[in-house]
């Protein structure tokens, strides 16, 4: 059965593998239309080729880079400003435009802490996207990026306080300070185990970042049974405020294991800790 189509933005070249990889994969291997929107590093740099091969891997597509600079690399987009600097009008008018094009069911991002490491980069990538997704179903915002279209659902990648407990020093090097929510606050848990071979190879696929021991490179060490209890799950906060499509949603069920599009009352949404169904 295929899946809803799916539209990943993330901040930097791994974040969509790391944060999303086995959703990406989940979705794509049932004939779901994916894409992933990189929101740093311009074409030509080392790090903006790497992700045609990640998501060669994922079935998501060619990269689609919004071409801003990564706030500690200056030199990841030459002549262009930092994400966090550029208009805002004009960092939405770019994304919107992808959004109107990939015309997905569900857009992913990340969360309102910019994950884990709570990156700058990430924290605005989760701003520009929230508001993207208002726009870019208002057809007199940004009329030249094409026919206006409203995601069904808007799912910020996360991780649960449990999980940080667990996980987080895997993850994050010691003395940095580490973001998580309250597990409550998690609409979906997804196991992507079965999908988990794909991600760890566009994990993998980074190869920079494998090279100079960036999370890449600290999980491509880990024995593999400690790198798959890293990958093995993902974590998403329903974002209550995401408009509903008008478009009737696909027949059928949708099976455990997805993000379906989310229910028009957030008071029909699962038990904490469980996949949504539609």
């Amino acid at each position: 059965m295929t899946l809803p189509s799916l539209l990943a933005v993330f901040a930097h070249p791994d974040d969509e593998s790391l944060s999303a990889g086995g959703v990406l994969a989940r979705h794509a291997a049932s004939g779901a239309r994916t894409a992933v929107v990189t929101a740093t590093w311009a074409e030509g740099t080392h790090r903006a080729a790497e992700p045609a091969d990640a998501l060669r891997v994922l079935g998501a597509g060619p990269p689609r880079l919004l071409g801003y600079a990564d706030a500690r690399v200056p030199g990841s987009a030459p002549g262009a400003v930092g994400l966090r600097d550029a208009p805002l009008d004009e960092s939405l008018r770019r994304l919107v435009a992808h959004i109107r094009e990939v015309r997905p069911d569900i857009v992913v991002t990340h969360d309102g802490y910019g994950g884990l490491s709570g990156h700058p980069d990430h924290v605005h990538t989760h701003r520009v996207t929230v508001l993207a997704v208002q726009a870019a179903g208002l057809d007199r915002l940004h009329p030249d990026a094409g026919p206006a279209w409203r995601p069904r659902s808007l799912y910020l990648a996360t991780h649960p306080d449990s999980a940080a407990r667990t996980l987080g020093a895997l993850l994050i090097r010691e003395g940095r300070p580490m973001f998580s929510v309250p597990d409550e606050w998690v609409g979906a848990t997804v196991d992507v185990r079965p999908w988990l071979d794909r991600k760890i190879e566009a994990v993998l696929a980074h190869r920079s970042e494998v090279e100079r021991g960036a999370l890449p490179g600290r999980l491509a060490a880990l024995p593999r049974a400690d790198r798959e209890s890293v990958l093995a799950t993902e974590w998403f906060i329903r974002h209550e405020s995401a408009p509903l499509s008008p478009a009737p949603a696909p027949p059928g069920s949708v099976p455990p294991g997805s993000l379906p599009p989310a229910p028009a009352s957030p008071a029909s949404a699962a038990p904490a800790g469980t996949d949504l169904t539609v």
